[in-house]
């Protein structure tokens, strides 16, 4: 059976130098996901947040002038797919191919989206605006899908 939840996450966007993000150590308690040469979200549990962004200021900035941090949370909605069919229901949603456990990025429902993959877990990252698309996607896969109707925490693990 296949669980879908909306995941409770905080999203920071690191944008510095390539090089900066290289040598940025990403707080154990986030998941750290290069979208771009010049840019890596941050993801981690909501109430990490302050901390994350003012330690991960402190560290870019150190490294790179110009480096920005910034909380754009708003800006996405995470979903959590869980159960042995977890994998079957993404494919159904994305030609994308899933690796065993790690991070990827593209065409999820015709929407573009970040993926971190886990072997009975997906965590599904999409634009807020494109939201309820996904879920209506999700539902609509014709498999056996439980939707839990509270959003669930999320915990970071290594990508």
């Amino acid at each position: 059976m296949l669980e879908l939840s909306r995941a409770e996450i905080a999203v920071l966007a690191c944008l510095a130098a390539p090089a900066a993000l290289d040598a940025l150590a990403p707080p154990d308690v986030a998941a750290a996901l290069r979208t771009a040469p010049d840019e890596l979200l941050l993801l981690a549990a909501p109430d990490a947040v302050e901390a994350i962004l003012a330690e991960a200021s402190r560290a870019l900035r150190a490294l790179d002038d110009d480096a920005l941090v910034l909380e754009v949370t708003d800006g996405w909605t995470a979903f959590a797919l869980e159960g042995p069919d977890a994998r079957e229901a993404f494919g159904r949603l994305s030609a994308l191919e899933l690796p065993e456990a790690g991070f990827l990025q593209g065409d999820v429902a015709r929407v573009p989206a970040k993926v971190l993959a886990e072997p009975e877990r997906l965590l599904l990252l999409v634009p807020s605006s494109w939201a309820e698309h996904v879920r209506e996607r999700i539902l609509g896969l014709a498999l056996d899908v439980r939707e839990r109707p509270e959003p669930r925490p999320w915990e970071a693990t290594a990508p």
